[in-house]
This record gives structure tokens, C-alpha cells and sequence, in this order.
């Protein structure tokens, strides 16, 4: 007897397949592709195991790696948003909330609940956990555009205020990778691939 549990499970796993079918605008290292959400979130995922160390308190890496694995899954139903976008903001929208709760609610009781407490502690940012798996969200795309001669940036005429505003939510997760960071952005502006106004 197949139990109602798996099948729910079954379906969940099935639907968030579509991820893989999510373009961002950010490109792969050193190419001229787009990322998809789903290789993004397993590129956190990993980043997260590589650089907890690093974090800022000590974290439930685990949690961390759920919530970077699950972070864009909304992204299935609402699109994703690019972070430096001037029509849409950024944040938690209503459209992402319907989409948590019609995907998640795809599994069993328990586990959606789980899921969509683990997706509300990262969209809100408090807990340490959530401050560090934001400041990978804000690392990645950093080290693609830099590899990439401006990226997005670039492509998009994004300046270094834009930048470094989107970027300094990382030393709230980690100040060893800000200052990483802080320093990346400063050199794409010495190496002409980021514009200071």
C-alpha cells in the first residue's frame, strides 16, 4: 500500500522540477549563460558548507543549506525578480506568499509547515541562520559579475551605489566575507567593470 505521505511527497518533488526551468539574470562563471534557480540554490547550498566557518555566529549549517535550497522554489509561480529591477521590488510579495503556500502545501501537513516557517525565517532575515544564508545570496551573483567583466552590471548600467547597497546585507551574515567583498566591489571599480556616479 503506497501511503498518501509519499504520494504528496512525490508530487512536491515533481513540481519543483520546474525550478531547473528558471532563468536568472546573472551568468555562470567566466560564461555567457544563464544561471537557473535551481543551480544557484545548489551553488549556495555548497558555499554555505564551504564558508560556515566564516559566519559571523555559530549556525544549524543544516538549516542554512534547507533555506538556500529552498529560497527561490517560490520563484516556480511568482518568476524571479532580479535583484537590481526598478519596476519590482525585491522583498517578500504577495505573489511569492501564494507560491509558498500552493508548493509547499503540495507535501504533508507537517513538513509543508516546516517549509514555509524555514522560507519566512529566511525572506525576514533576523535569525543568524537567515543572515548568513542571505549574505551567500548576495556573495554569488558578486563573484559572477566579477568574473564576467561588470555582468549584469554592466549589461544593465547598474552602479556602484546600487551595488554596494544590495551587497552590504553580507556583513550581517559575515564580516570576513564583506570585507572579501567590500574589496571586490572596490576593485571592479578600479578595474573600470563597475561605475561609480
Amino acid at each position: 500500500m503506497i501511503s498518501d505521505n509519499l504520494l504528496k511527497q512525490i508530487a512536491f518533488i515533481k513540481e519543483i522540477d520546474k525550478v531547473k526551468y528558471i532563468q536568472r539574470k546573472t551568468k555562470l562563471f567566466n560564461s555567457d549563460r544563464n544561471e537557473n534557480d535551481a543551480e544557484h540554490s545548489w551553488h549556495l547550498a555548497i558555499m554555505a558548507v564551504v564558508l560556515a566557518e566564516h559566519s559571523n555566529e555559530n549556525i544549524d549549517v543544516l538549516k542554512v543549506i534547507k533555506m538556500l535550497l529552498i529560497h527561490d522554489i517560490v520563484e516556480i509561480d511568482a518568476g524571479d525578480t532580479f535583484i537590481y529591477d526598478t519596476q519590482k521590488n525585491h522583498t517578500n510579495t504577495d505573489e511569492e506568499r501564494l507560491a509558498a503556500n500552493r508548493i509547499f502545501g503540495l507535501l504533508p501537513k507537517a513538513q509543508a509547515e516546516e517549509l514555509i516557517e524555514i522560507w519566512e525565517e529566511f525572506e525576514a532575515g533576523e535569525t543568524k541562520e537567515a543572515k548568513f544564508a542571505k549574505s551567500m545570496d548576495r556573495l554569488e551573483p558578486l563573484l559572477q559579475n566579477t568574473s564576467n567583466n561588470g555582468g549584469t552590471w554592466a549589461e544593465f548600467g547598474v552602479d556602484y551605489d546600487k551595488v554596494y547597497n544590495k551587497k552590504k546585507v553580507i556583513k550581517d551574515g559575515s564580516e570576513v566575507i564583506w570585507d572579501y567583498a567590500e574589496n571586490l566591489i572596490n576593485e571592479s571599480v578600479d578595474k573600470g567593470i563597475l561605475k561609480k556616479i
